[in-house]
């Protein structure tokens, strides 16, 4: 079974950017046109996008409306969205608009009432994003980090019915230094609902380990992995990378 690319389009003050280790003041722009660079992605081969607000993670609320929107209408292949989205009618607002999933983060951890309601008013069109720090769940645009451990969070969810769980690795994220593939593994050992891999990838040869060692979880418990700062400064090649998750 293929595990599916995710590429990142990050947004930042309508901007396509790559944070390291979700530090705001530390974004790299690589696009003033994210529509475009959806596009091209698009154009590469990829059958999904995921897409931020961080600006919206920060604030509470959708920051960069104009830039999801503009890539929206760019664009049909399905698309995630995380970043900001805390109430029913958010969720309802971009799944109207023609955002396939939306993920839901810091909503899933002080809200889970709503994560529960969303699942069942849109089934299979809610993820939840949980971003670790030192195997610990972080929220607001990884501004705070509580006391729960990121798989009780995943567990508490398991008979929700969410589509996927996102999996971010903080320390990891745009460090180019490899997916943190055993915290991923051994959370996708304990639950069923499949997991996709973000945070660290640098390297081909990241993503051949994770197909490689995706069936170390149940058949299809991987479903894929999200890739940003190493596909926009070379180092990885979209189709070739799609082509080593296939493999």
């Amino acid at each position: 079974m293929a595990l599916t690319l995710y590429p990142a389009i990050d947004l930042k003050d309508g901007a396509c950017v790559r944070l390291r280790q979700g530090e705001m003041g530390a974004a790299t722009v690589y696009s003033e046109d994210p529509a475009a660079q959806a596009r091209a992605w698009v154009a590469a081969g990829s059958s999904w996008l995921h897409v931020v607000d961080l600006n919206g993670a920060f604030a509470g609320r959708t920051e960069n409306g104009r830039a999801v929107a503009a890539i929206l209408a760019a664009v049909e292949v399905p698309v995630q969205l995380g970043g900001g989205i805390r109430d029913m009618d958010g969720i309802t607002s971009w799944l109207e608009a023609g955002v396939r999933r939306v993920i839901l983060g810091s909503a899933a951890l002080r809200d889970p009432a709503l994560v529960r309601t969303a699942c069942r008013e849109f089934p299979g069109r809610i993820a939840v994003g949980i971003d670790a720090r030192d195997g610990m769940v972080a929220t607001d645009g990884w501004a705070r980090t509580s006391m729960v451990a990121a798989l009780d969070l995943a567990l508490s969810y398991e008979d929700a019915g969410v589509a996927a769980i996102i999996y971010t690795d903080i320390g990891r994220d745009g460090m180019l230094s490899g997916l943190n593939l055993e915290q991923t593994l051994a959370l996708a050992r304990r639950i069923r609902t499949p997991v996709i891999a973000s945070g660290g990838v640098g390297t081909l040869a990241d993503l051949r380990t994770l197909r490689a060692r995706a069936g170390e979880a149940a058949p299809g418990r991987i479903d894929g992995v999200i890739v940003g700062r190493a596909l926009y400064d070379g180092r990885v090649d979209l189709a070739s990378g799609i082509a080593a998750l296939a493999a």
